[in-house]
């Protein structure tokens, strides 16, 4: 059946880790399984080199299986290789609530016996559509991690340390109620996990309310720029308050949904909004572009911005005017 072409499976890992606004280098043939991929960020000067296998999950329930199982059914190998410098993946795709799973290589890094494959219970799976990350302790210390495509990179990053949660019950259960509910999470929390994976609980309790952050403005913009109305995939969920300020908040009220070029020039103090909703130019930052030379295209720039800004259709999302009148208070508007 055309939707279990590995070339559509490839796709789909491809494009979570653009959404992701990591970029990818496809090393080798892209038709030989398993993948071998390059990704990078400029911004963060990181980069991995990724060995990706892949298949489709299945209902795996039967008369001897449990009826909410869903599993990889491990095909054209006898194992699975781990080069140096490598990050191993063994996923699973389960197209139905566009989720993958992540399974540990170090549980299953020998070699494979006749027809194998790897499980994991639909709950996770349910989990981790609706809250983004969900993990299931499968016993004798194994983790499975299912998570959404827009957690990809972060699920790379921290492939390792988020599998070897199994090795301990408290932690396990700590980052449970960090998946469950990252808002109610506090420093106090996260300082009962254990040295080696304290680093990981906070980072995920952050990705996690970073990504609600955003999921939250940018649908509350229709996906598009606040500023000019571009799409493209190319938005960014910006804060109004900066999250580096001490009164910065996650609130959709403290956002803004603006295109890469806009984010940058509203950081920059070249454009902002004022308390009515207007968008307006910093004429002393233009005044010193003319000045410098550096005033290349700025009529089309102009051009481009709505005298307005495209407002959420929900009060409670539009920008809060105490946050505006801040955020240009510390950029320096007068």
């Amino acid at each position: 059946m055309a939707r279990h072409r590995k070339s559509d499976l490839l796709n789909t890992i491809v494009q979570a880790i653009r959404d992701c606004n990591w970029n990818v280098l496809y090393i080798g043939d892209i038709r030989e399984h398993p993948f071998l991929l390059k990704i990078y960020n400029d911004e963060s000067d990181k980069g991995y080199l990724l060995r990706v296998y892949i298949w489709h999950l299945t209902h795996g329930g039967g008369a001897k299986r449990p009826v909410d199982e869903y599993r990889i059914q491990i095909t054209g190998i006898k194992k699975f290789d781990k080069l140096q410098g490598e990050k191993t993946l063994i996923l699973g795709w389960w197209e139905a609530g566009k989720v993958f799973a992540g399974f540990d290589f170090a549980r299953h890094s020998g070699t494979l016996g006749f027809s194998p494959s790897i499980q994991i219970r639909e709950e996770a799976l349910r989990k981790a559509h609706i809250n983004g990350v969900a993990t299931i302790n499968k016993g004798n210390k194994e983790i499975a991690v299912a998570f959404r495509p827009d957690f990809f990179v972060h699920y790379v990053e921290s492939l390792e340390d988020l599998h070897n949660f199994g090795e301990s019950d408290n932690d396990y259960a700590i980052l449970e109620k960090i998946l469950e509910n990252p808002e109610r999470v506090n420093d106090k929390l996260i300082d009962q996990v254990s040295p080696p994976r304290k680093i990981i609980a906070s980072t995920i309790n952050k990705k996690l309310r970073d990504t609600s952050f955003k999921s939250r403005v940018l649908t509350a913009y229709g996906f598009e720029c606040a500023f000019c109305g571009l799409q493209l995939k190319l938005i960014d969920a910006a804060h109004l308050i900066p999250v580096s300020y001490p009164k910065s908040s996650d609130e959709t009220c403290n956002g803004i949904a603006l295109c890469a070029l806009h984010h940058r020039a509203f950081d920059k103090a070249l454009v902002t909004l004022n308390e009515e909703y207007q968008v307006i130019m910093n004429q002393e930052e233009l005044t010193k572009l003319k000045k410098s030379g550096h005033d290349g295209e700025l009529p089309r720039f102009i051009k481009a911005l709505k005298p307005i800004i495209k407002v959420p259709p929900s009060v409670n999302d539009r920008p809060h005017i105490d946050y505006i009148k801040q955020a240009n208070h510390i950029r320096g508007w007068s």
